[in-house]
């Protein structure tokens, strides 16, 4: 076998080993497994996810996908918990504790301090009757027949399972929360995801020069006022109303047709009725028309009055493409 052969039979195999243990965890879901959901849901308190080695990487990121989904969430290192970072749990908080075996050291000196305080202790494991399994108040099964790992020691698929079974936990508790998309945008204000669900036209068209001209605006100031605005377009208002619009390839095309453009206005170029959006749209709107019609911009009216241009230069500037 060529190297390259090698490169993908190792690489297929990582991931059918991963996908098949991944797909066992479906049995593996229980009774004991929804008690754990019930009781972090009617919690007072906050979820404490703690780890040691690999297990201690996974945590941060059900602590992260807790927090996003609504689950107020900390992560506590298992060696630092035992060396004063124990306070970090407080009297209602629910802790989850993470470890393929169940057995290492720093677990065994961690879980009877958890147990002592009396928080509720729910394990991730794959190894129900280890010290972990035995003193955990909910054991939610992370079990694999295997590691990816090709000696069966590298945390590959016990650590992949681990995720999945947070994943779920925290899907779980979204469900019942009846965490919405508009809750989704609360927690991610800044990133594109979030911006899709609450960033609307008036965000956009605020950011921009307004360019509009009238129905009977020369063409020379009709040329003046794209330029001036930089946006390749200008709304024809009249009554405050859009009743056309002139792009940098309507100027084009006159230039194409005429050898002078003496005595034309607005009207005699102006694409009328053109594609318009209202300003309390949403932005992913306006980049669906965009995309749609095969436009850059797109005029924008609050109440049939004309309020500004979103160009497809602030969608992406936004993230939002």
């Amino acid at each position: 076998m060529n190297k390259p052969e090698r490169i993908i039979s190792v690489a297929k195999n990582t991931i059918e080993t991963e996908s098949k243990a991944i797909a066992n965890l479906a049995h593996l879901v229980d009774e004991e497994f929804a008690g754990a959901v019930d009781y972090i849901y009617h919690s007072k308190g906050r979820v404490i996810v703690t780890g040691i080695g690999k297990s201690a990487n996974i945590a941060t990121k059900i602590v992260a996908t807790l927090n996003s989904t609504g689950t107020p969430a900390i992560f506590m290192h298992a060696a630092d918990a035992i060396h004063g970072d124990l306070g970090t749990i407080q009297q209602n908080d629910t802790v989850i504790c993470i470890s393929k075996s169940g057995n290492t050291p720093e677990i065994k000196v961690l879980v009877p301090l958890i147990k002592a305080v009396d928080n509720k202790l729910i394990a991730i494991t794959g190894t129900r009757d280890s010290f972990l399994g035995q003193q955990a108040d909910f054991v939610l099964n992370a079990y694999v027949e295997k590691e990816a790992c090709p000696n069966n020691l590298a945390p590959t698929t016990s650590t992949t399972a681990q995720l999945v079974i947070g994943d779920a936990l925290a899907m779980c508790l979204l469900d019942l929360r009846g965490f919405s998309s508009k809750d989704f945008a609360k927690f991610h204000p800044g990133g594109s995801l979030g911006k899709k669900l609450y960033l609307r036209v008036s965000n956009l068209t605020s950011l921009n020069e307004k360019p509009q001209v009238s129905p009977d605006t020369d063409v020379k100031k009709v040329i003046v006022e794209i330029s001036e605005k930089m946006l390749g377009v200008t709304a024809v208002v009249e009554d405050d109303k859009i009743v056309g619009i002139i792009t940098d390839g309507d100027l084009r095309r006159m230039l194409t047709r005429t050898d002078s453009f003496a005595g034309l206005t607005a009207k005699d170029i102006m694409t009328r009725n053109p594609k318009r959006i209202a300003n309390n749209a949403m932005a992913v709107e306006a980049m669906e028309m965009m995309d749609n019609f095969g436009i850059t911009q797109i005029l924008a009216e609050e109440k049939g009055k004309y309020s500004g241009v979103v160009h497809i230069h602030n969608l992406t500037k936004e993230g939002i493409i």
